[in-house]
Formats: C-alpha cells, sequence, structure tokens
C-alpha cells in the first residue's frame, strides 16, 4: 500500500476500516448509481473530524486516489474510486439546532431528511432539495436548488460556516470571518477544496408548506410551462416548486388506468400562510384541465420526501443540465418534442425556477456564478434495468442536445454527468480564475480531483 498500511490506519481512526478481504466490503462500496461499479483499496467509515483527517492523510501519503462521500447520490459515481480511499461520512449524520440563533449545524454524512426531522421540531428550515436522502454536504456547496429557493436562496447562500479537512490534513473553519476565501469557494464550488465534516445554516421559520402534484395531459405541456413561467417571474416568492415531465406512477390519487402514461405535472410548495395556500395555487389550476392532484397542507419534511420513492438506490443513472435565462418559446418547443418520451416511471425532467431571492445575491458573492439565470434545468435519467442503458442514455443526450441551443453554456454542477468535465469552466462563468486560486491555496496537487474538478 505504499507509506502506510490498513492496519496503521485501523489503528488512528474511531470508525471502521473496510479492505476488499473484510465482509461487507461490496456493501462498503456500493453507492445509488447502478452504473458504478468501483473497487477501492479502502472504505473508511468515518465517525468524526479526525477520522476524516486520517483519510485524507492516507491517501496523500500513498499517492491513491481519494473519494468523499456524503449521501452517496453523486450521479458521475464521485464518491468511489478504484484502488483508492473513500472517506465515507454516511455515520456522521448528527444535527444540532440552536432555536435562539435560528442556525442548525449539520455533520458532514447528513442527509436532508436528517436535516428537516431535526429543524421541523422548532418549526425552522432552510432549503433543501428534492429528494430527502441527498447528503446535506454535497447538495450546498454545489449551491443547493430546492423548493425554499425563490423565498430563502440556495442552500449555500444560507451557509455560514464550514469545518473542512483540507488536502494537508488540517481542519479548517470557513466563514466570513476566517479563511474567506475558502468559504466563497466552498459555496457552489463542490468538492474541489476539502472534505467538509460539519456545515452551520441559518434557518427561516417554516414549519407546515401547502403543496404537491398537479397532473395535465401530455398535450397541455406547451401551454402549462408557458403559463408556469410567466406566473413564476414575479410571483410571491413563498410561491416554490416546479414543472415536470413524469410517467403517472400506481398512486392511489391518479385513475387507475392511467398509470405508465406521460404527464406534464407541476409539484408545488406554497410556504406562506397555510390558509392561503389553496389561493396561492389557483393560478396554476386555470393553465389546463388537471387530470389528478394531490395537493394540500403537510409538514415541510414530508413534502421533501414525497418523491423518495421513486428514487431508490440501485438505479442506472445518467443526467444533463443547462441553466436557463430565458426560457424561451423555442425551448418549450423542444421539451414538448422530448419531454413526453420519457423512458421509465424514474425518469423525470425538472425545471427548476432559481429567481426571488437567488437573484439577490451577486454573481462573484459567491462561487455560484448563475444569478442571472430564471431556471435551472435537469434531464434526469434513471432506470431499473441496465439492459436499458444505450436507449434511455440516447434519450438524454438528444433531450439535452434539443434543449442547450436554447440554454446558457454552463449548468448546476450538481447536476452534471461524467462526461462534463469539458463544460466546468463554463459551469462557473466568470468566477472561475477565483476558484483555480482558491484551489492552489488548498489543494494544490489535486488531492480533491473525484469531483467536476477545477485544475489548479
Amino acid at each position: 500500500m505504499g507509506k502506510l498500511s490498513a492496519e496503521q490506519l485501523r489503528d488512528r481512526v474511531r470508525g471502521q476500516v473496510v479492505t476488499p478481504d473484510d465482509e461487507g466490503y461490496d456493501q462498503a462500496r456500493t453507492v445509488h448509481n447502478a452504473m458504478i461499479d468501483k473497487k477501492p483499496a479502502v472504505v473508511v467509515h468515518c465517525a468524526n473530524a479526525g477520522d476524516v483527517m486520517a483519510a485524507v492523510d492516507f491517501a496523500r501519503e500513498n499517492g491513491i486516489d481519494l473519494a468523499v462521500r456524503g449521501g452517496g447520490h453523486s450521479v458521475p459515481g464521485f464518491g468511489t474510486c478504484d484502488g483508492g480511499v473513500v472517506a465515507d461520512l454516511s455515520a456522521m449524520r448528527g444535527v444540532r439546532v440552536d432555536p435562539v440563533r435560528r442556525t442548525a449545524r449539520a455533520e458532514g454524512g447528513a442527509t436532508w431528511g436528517d436535516f428537516n426531522a431535526a429543524t421541523h421540531a422548532f418549526g425552522l428550515a432552510t432549503t433543501g432539495g428534492i429528494i430527502s436522502t441527498t447528503g446535506v454536504g454535497g447538495l450546498t456547496l454545489g449551491g443547493g436548488i430546492g423548493y425554499l429557493a425563490r423565498g430563502l436562496g440556495l442552500s449555500c447562500d444560507n451557509l455560514v460556516s464550514a469545518d473542512v479537512v483540507t488536502a494537508d490534513g488540517r481542519l479548517l473553519v470557513a466563514s466570513a470571518q476566517e479563511n474567506e476565501d475558502l468559504f466563497w469557494a466552498l459555496r457552489g464550488g463542490g468538492g474541489n477544496f476539502g472534505a467538509v465534516t460539519s456545515f452551520e445554516f441559518r434557518l427561516s421559520p417554516v414549519k407546515d408548506v401547502y403543496g404537491g402534484p398537479i397532473l395535465f395531459e401530455i398535450d397541455s405541456a406547451a401551454t402549462v410551462l408557458r403559463g408556469f413561467r410567466d406566473l413564476i417571474a414575479d410571483a410571491p416568492e413563498q410561491l416554490g416548486g416546479f414543472p415536470a415531465f413524469q410517467i403517472a406512477p400506481p398512486l392511489p390519487f391518479i385513475p387507475q388506468d392511467r398509470h405508465g402514461e406521460p404527464f406534464i405535472l407541476i409539484v408545488a410548495c406554497w410556504s406562506g400562510p397555510v390558509e392561503e395556500g389553496e389561493k396561492a395555487l389557483r393560478a396554476f389550476h386555470e393553465f389546463a384541465p388537471v387530470v389528478a392532484e394531490h395537493v394540500g397542507p403537510m409538514p415541510y419534511p414530508a413534502l421533501n420526501s414525497a418523491f423518495d420513492g421513486l428514487v431508490p438506490p440501485g438505479l442506472q443513472h445518467y443526467w444533463k443540465a443547462n441553466f436557463v435565462t430565458e426560457l424561451s418559446d423555442a425551448a418549450i418547443d423542444a421539451h414538448t418534442r422530448h419531454g413526453p418520451l420519457v423512458p421509465a416511471v424514474n425518469s423525470t425532467v425538472h425545471i427548476y425556477p432559481i429567481n426571488g431571492a437567488c437573484h439577490r445575491v451577486g454573481p462573484d458573492a459567491t462561487a455560484f456564478a448563475y444569478r442571472d439565470a430564471s431556471f435551472a434545468t435537469v434531464i434526469a435519467g434513471m432506470w431499473p434495468d441496465p439492459a436499458d442503458n444505450e436507449a434511455n442514455t440516447s434519450w438524454v443526450r438528444d433531450y439535452y442536445a434539443a434543449t442547450a441551443p436554447h440554454s446558457e453554456e454552463g449548468g448546476y454542477v450538481n447536476f452534471m454527468a461524467d462526461d462534463d468535465q469539458s463544460r466546468v469552466k463554463a459551469n462557473y462563468k466568470g468566477n472561475y480564475d477565483r476558484l483555480v486560486a482558491a484551489k492552489r491555496a488548498y489543494d494544490p496537487d489535486n488531492l480533491f480531483h473525484l469531483n467536476q474538478n477545477i485544475l489548479p
């Protein structure tokens, strides 16, 4: 193994160290995307920040790859590697809420389900993702788009501080007062700068929301997309949600004879006063005749986990994405050609609005540069059978090729595929050179390169 052995690593860490000779190795190396089948030399189930420091030192001193895994949802499989070390943070899931300061500190392996369960008890929340099993860390480091973004900003806009293990094995605090250049880079720059062992967030009063899915006939797609585009441009910022293409799953609120058919839908989220929710969503119902819906008041964590069942571990994943400044009629035409061809009940296309509070942050205030974009589109190909890989990957690529000319050059790094490395510079626009400077300062040898990589 080089300078350090796995046995020496075991002596240094509190958590479990798993090698190919150990029972449980196959489980330890598995990530959510079943297309990814890699065999690390060592998996460290980190119990604390000291274990993360040891894993980083082990990779650096042995000259092997380092993968950092939080929620394990990385579509390109950046949470694992061949022949290297995986720092698996999934056991570090604690969340501590300070209701007086309205902050919460989440450990690096916490999921949004963990986070929401802790904060909801106090009637507080911050912008999380759309699937509750997603890791807090990966989502936040890439920016953090979710239901509450129009009102509260991105997850990274609500980050107060972070504890970071850097490539030299040190644990640093990054905030507006300490290591400010690192703090700037972490807010959108992905996992390029270190392994974050805890995140401190600002919270806002959000407990119950009014929302859920509203399904329309697929031939109403253009009308629904134009209606949503025009409405959300200046809607109250408590109104969140997104339009989507989706095959109807076998749910009781959908007519049984329509299960398995593609629909255009709006997943709505009103985070203002719950009693105003029905009125707030009324305009959606006027876009086109509603086929089925499941809307009403619910705890915010319930909406944040409503689609978890469609994204279990073990699916095949291939995604593409772009930012969109203007959802033009030409772009909508491309969506209506390709969206109805969604190939599996797990696959979907989401068009997330990122205006409102997201636009009140300057393009160079954080690493997340596309503050003029109105939408972030993701073509999320997900399906269970590897035999469908070629056909379904082609659907994603064809869809992307049709919408890209009507979109920005860059996209949201959390939605990028493993063949998108050539787009990294475009993803950061005018912030790229500053990110390179931060990379040189904190990771000059590019130890943290299993990501949408910013080269030092």
